[in-house]
């Protein structure tokens, strides 16, 4: 993260300098914006990591910058001028995710502030945003947060992880914080009445309505280094009603930053941790492409049985862009070219399924 520390300190200053200014959205882009994209990994001048001005459809309105996956569309940037209020473009970019199909990323942002939205949450659009980074702030975790945008990050699945951990933890904060107040649940006070007998319901009723209870989740800090399933293994919980804090903070000392990429489709087929036949598809150079995993492990393309994820994919590929000199289909990476729809209803890289039998 070397180089997006220096991008940032050099595009800090830059603000500064300009941001009395009105500098229009062209030079927000190529003075502030497009250091950061690059300092990220992306490839700004190849067009099937980043396309600019980007439609799926003719009629369509453009995006600013589009970046690309493996040819999957993974992620859409919308950019607004240094100073604009971004709040009210909330439901603008929903629209593009919305024309894009399957782009659960976008981010809008005039240069500074960084907002990152899952377009594909069943959830409010306030809801939907993820994260905020505000590059003049030099806030804690800024380089972290900012790096969920890497090229390298969105090859894996790290930001899916961490938006499922957050998903679930709102709501689990919500459900905690909830069972204060005098009017708390009564399956909740009958269950602090098991555990102190002395006490009438009354009384508990009392406490509670004397109480604030909150569930705090500390932020990640190594991404390189969190534990499979997202940051759930930091979570400290703080009560008024017994000042303090417990926490609980886990690290991994396994240097493999992929140690699930030796788990096999049939480990995953043998232990139970997919339902077959599964449904996968993918969007490649806007190209809507479908295959199927079968219950023998082969995995179906455009009525063709193949035997891995990874051919499948390769020769997915070929019908879009031929194949390389000397090989017979380009290579690829099934595991990270193919999604499938999770229970949530969002599409996941096939790789999660990896991750989670090695987790288990």
């Amino acid at each position: 993260m070397n180089d997006l520390a220096a991008a940032l300190t050099n595009v800090r200053a830059r603000i500064a300098k300009f941001g009395g200014q009105t500098i229009g959205e062209e030079n927000t882009k190529h003075a502030l914006i497009e250091p950061i994209l690059r300092a990220l990994g992306w490839d700004l001048e190849d067009l099937d990591e980043v396309r600019c001005e980007y439609k799926l459809k003719q009629a369509d309105n453009p995006v600013d910058y589009a970046l690309f996956v493996h040819g999957g569309l993974r992620l859409l940037v919308e950019a607004k001028a240094l100073g604009e209020n971004l709040s009210k473009y909330a439901h603008q970019i929903m629209g593009y995710a919305g024309v894009a199909g399957i782009v659960e990323w976008i981010v809008l942002t005039d240069g500074n502030e960084y907002r990152i939205y899952n377009a594909f949450a069943q959830v409010p659009i306030d809801q939907k945003l993820f994260k905020r980074a505000v590059v003049s702030s030099d806030e804690p975790g800024l380089v972290e947060t900012l790096g969920l945008l890497s090229k390298a990050q969105l090859q894996g699945t790290m930001i899916d992880d961490l938006w499922r951990a957050y998903f679930v933890d709102r709501q689990v904060k919500k459900a905690v914080e909830d069972l204060a107040g005098l009017d708390a649940p009564t399956d909740f006070v009958n269950l602090v009445r098991k555990r102190v007998p002395a006490l009438s319901p009354t009384e508990v009723r009392q406490s509670l309505g004397r109480a604030t209870l909150s569930l705090d989740y500390g932020t990640f800090k190594a991404i390189p280094t969190l534990p499979v399933g997202g940051p759930k293994a930091m979570t400290s919980l703080t009560t008024s009603v017994a000042p303090g804090v417990m926490s609980a903070a886990s690290k991994d000392p396994d240097p493999d930053k992929t140690p699930w990429r030796h788990v096999t489709l049939k480990d995953l087929i043998s232990s139970g941790t997919v339902d077959l036949p599964l449904e996968i598809e993918t969007l490649y150079r806007g190209s809507q492409l479908a295959a199927r995993i079968e219950a023998d492990g082969t995995v179906t393309w455009n009525g063709s049985a193949f035997d891995s994820l990874s051919t499948a994919a390769g020769m997915a590929r070929k019908s879009i862009v031929g194949a390389p000199p000397g090989r017979e289909y380009p290579q690829t990476n099934g595991w990270t070219f193919w999604r499938f729809r999770d229970s949530d209803g969002g599409l996941v890289l096939v790789d999660v399924l990896r991750q989670r039998h090695f987790a288990g």
